[in-house]
């Protein structure tokens, strides 16, 4: 397994388990939807969105708060404009 499938397989694991479902439904669904798309590079940085605080970011895609600990504005405009 080459390096870019193992970054890909540990996006998805760490999308799918967040702890609750809700969470878990809405970025599996965000990662499938764009994961195939990106570059390594934007996979670091969808790999760095995903440290961030489950509440930031359920309050980013519902309420447009903006995540402090987050500026890749590539991965935050495909995230606002994701729908399920």
């Amino acid at each position: 397994m080459n390096k870019l499938e193992i970054l890909k397989n540990k996006i998805k694991y760490r999308a799918s388990y967040r702890g609750t479902k809700e969470m878990d439904i809405l970025l599996t669904s965000f990662i499938n939807s764009i994961m195939n798309n990106l570059e390594y590079s934007e996979l670091l940085n969808l790999d760095n969105f995903l440290n961030c605080n489950d509440e930031d970011i359920y309050n980013f895609y519902l309420n447009k708060i903006p995540i402090a600990s987050f500026k890749d504005k590539r991965i935050l405009d495909l995230f606002q404009n994701f729908k399920i």
